[in-house]
């Protein structure tokens, strides 16, 4: 069994690999996005989340992928992860990537999870994806080096670009 966490910053990619891993391996993929939001991007209280969470990671008999990592849900994965991929790719590329992908999802009014899309003013206000990732690129960098050390009981992969990451889904099993 395996039982996987990929994080990074938001725009670097953590889904589409967690998506792409899962269904290489045949196991569970679990978007913690999915878990989270509720409509009118409202989010699911920590109980909820914790349930739902909590539900997921049970019902992956045979191991699972996580995407994303949630300071609130770190004690929880990490108690049960063998292996944690980070996704640090610079912040220009992931910066242009999240910006696209934004951008993309105005225009085709795309919805996330639950009924939540992209809106113009979403896009330009504090809680934007983008001010987002500006605001937090730096201090989760800092972060997730830290928590390299802190648990040396886990693997963790360092892909630093997606070249990188690309060579390691080839061979990863």
């Amino acid at each position: 069994m395996k039982f996987i966490n990929i994080i990074g910053t938001t725009g670097s990619g953590k889904s589409t690999l967690a998506r792409k891993l899962a269904e290489k391996l045949k196991i569970q993929y679990i978007e913690l996005d999915d878990l989270l939001w509720l409509d009118d991007w409202q989010e699911s209280s920590n109980d909820a989340f914790f349930c739902k969470l909590k539900l997921s990671m049970d019902a992956a008999s045979t191991g699972w992928v996580i995407d994303n990592l949630y300071s609130r849900s770190i004690d929880m994965i990490w108690s049960e992860v063998d292996t944690v991929i980070w996704l640090d790719y610079s912040f220009h590329l992931s910066f242009y990537r999240c910006l696209i992908r934004t951008i993309k999802r105005l225009i085709t009014k795309e919805s996330l999870w639950g009924s939540n899309k992209e809106t113009l003013s979403n896009i330009l206000g504090k809680n934007s994806i983008l001010y987002f990732m500006v605001t937090h690129y730096y201090k989760n960098k800092k972060k997730f080096e830290s928590d390299m050390v802190i648990h040396s009981n886990i693997k963790f992969i360092r892909l630093r670009t997606p070249k990188e990451a690309e060579a390691f889904f080839t061979t990863f099993r």
